[in-house]
C-alpha cells in the first residue's frame, strides 16, 4: 500500500519534470501541442478499442470459446487509451506501449497465467481445508437433510 501511495505522489512530479525537460528542448507550445494530440489520440483509441473488443468477444462467444484473452487485451487497450488521456509524456509512452499488439499480448498472457496459477492455489487450499476435518461440512452449499417419520394427528 505504501508503494502505491509513493508512486501516486511521485508520478505527477516525474510528469512535470519530463514536461519541463521536453519544453526546454522543443519549446513550450510544441510540447503542449504534443500533450493535447496525445489526449485526442487517447479518446480515439478508447472509442475504437471498446467497439472492436466487444465485437471480438461476441465472435469468441459465438464459436463457443471463453473470450478471456480478448477481454484482457481489451483491458490493455482501454488502459493504454486512458493513459494517453492523462496529460504527460511518461503516461503517453506507457499508453503507447500498451497499444502495441506484441506488448499487449505479452502482458495479457502473463496476467492470464498468473490468474490461473492463483486460482489453482486457492482451489488446492480449499481442497486441503476440506480434507482436514469435520469442522466444516464437506459441501456446505448443499442443505443438511435430516430424515425421519412423522404422523399427523387430528385432535
Amino acid at each position: 500500500m505504501r508503494a502505491f501511495l509513493l508512486l501516486f505522489l511521485l508520478f505527477p512530479v516525474l510528469e512535470l519534470y519530463v514536461f519541463f525537460q521536453v519544453s526546454t528542448a522543443i519549446g513550450f507550445f510544441p510540447a503542449l501541442a504534443l500533450i493535447i494530440l496525445g489526449s485526442m489520440l487517447g479518446v480515439l483509441v478508447l472509442r475504437i478499442a471498446g467497439i472492436a473488443t466487444a465485437l471480438r468477444a461476441r465472435e469468441s462467444l459465438n464459436r463457443g470459446e471463453l473470450p478471456a484473452q480478448t477481454m484482457l487485451e481489451g483491458l490493455m487497450l482501454a488502459l493504454g487509451g486512458g493513459l494517453l488521456l492523462l496529460p504527460g509524456f511518461v503516461s503517453d509512452i506507457i499508453g503507447l506501449l500498451l497499444l502495441l499488439p506484441m506488448t499487449r499480448r505479452l502482458l495479457a498472457d502473463r496476467m492470464r497465467r498468473r490468474v490461473e496459477e492463483q486460482a489453482l492455489r486457492q482451489r488446492a487450499f480449499a481442497d486441503d481445508v476440506q480434507a482436514r476435518g469435520p469442522s466444516a461440512p464437506a459441501n456446505s452449499r448443499q442443505p443438511q437433510v435430516i430424515e425421519g417419520e412423522f404422523e399427523h394427528r387430528d385432535s
